[in-house]
């Protein structure tokens, strides 16, 4: 009897802090300036002979062998916004936004704008 409860109370307890776990996933993303080493699946865009990659939503500049994140340029198109991104009407008017970066679609593309 006494292994019967010790077996429940360590299922309640398991069940319980995995749960918690569960309901706590943080997306962080990268300050302007910082730099990294690797970039994973990033797409190369051109936008005013100025070369940007973009990975995860998150922009960067080459410098070197080196990635630092930037700013979004205004007014680059891109085709795919990242998984997770968000509808929000603005002055009347429909807008994406992902990562605090704000995106109006035109055609099959996304374009930066400022809002």
């Amino acid at each position: 009897m006494k292994s019967l409860k010790l077996f429940a109370i360590i299922v309640l307890l398991v069940g319980a802090t995995s749960t918690v776990a569960a309901q706590r996933t943080v997306k962080v993303y990268p300050k302007h300036g910082t730099v990294v080493t690797t970039l994973y699946q990033p797409r190369l865009i051109v936008h005013k002979r100025v070369n940007f990659h973009f990975s995860k939503g998150v922009w960067y500049k080459a410098r070197g062998r080196k990635y630092v994140v930037c700013a979004a340029p205004v007014g680059v198109k891109v085709r795919q916004l990242p998984i997770g991104n968000k509808v929000v009407v603005y002055g009347g008017r429909k807008y994406y936004t992902y990562n605090g970066i704000f995106y109006k679609k035109k055609g099959r593309n996304y374009i930066v704008v400022n809002v």
